[in-house]
């Protein structure tokens, strides 16, 4: 199994989960959990998602595939986009994280992790490299120090 250095960071096999009965946040859910995993340089061995909501945890095949992946030490935690897609309720989410912490595994909610962008983010992110370089685009003359 992988282990998990101190800081949080590293490589670290993670499997990312959702369930919905809509496409759109079944990709919505994936997008939150690898961009999760990203940011912590975590690897995603997978991707699994099941269409029925409605149907018990234990019955679903994504849910059981993960559950092999991380008795076999293929994965070490497991990331959904949202609580819903595995609990009803945040209490019973947190249990459902004791059940597997207790296999050696983990379990986390890739809460609004999305990058956020604001117009014209990207120009002040170039000036503001450009200001730390030293250089200006307002200023062709060399500065008052330099022979």
């Amino acid at each position: 199994m992988p282990t998990n250095p101190p800081s949080g960071l590293g490589h670290v096999s993670v499997a990312v989960y959702a369930c919905s009965a809509t496409a759109t946040a079944v990709r919505d859910g994936e997008r939150r959990g690898r961009h999760y995993a990203d940011a912590r340089h975590w690897h995603v061995a997978g991707a699994w998602s099941d269409t029925d909501p409605t149907v018990s945890l234990a019955e679903r095949p994504g849910w059981q595939a993960i559950a092999s992946a991380l008795s076999t030490g293929m994965i070490r935690g497991i990331i959904v986009g949202s609580i819903s897609h595995v609990a009803s309720d945040t209490a019973q989410f947190a249990g459902l994280g004791v059940i597997i912490r207790d296999r050696g595994g983990f379990l986390v909610h890739a809460a609004d992790t999305l990058p956020r962008r604001t117009p014209g983010q990207l120009q002040r992110r170039r000036v503001i490299a450009d200001a730390s370089s030293e250089w200006s685009p307002w200023e062709d003359t060399p500065r008052a120090d330099t022979p």
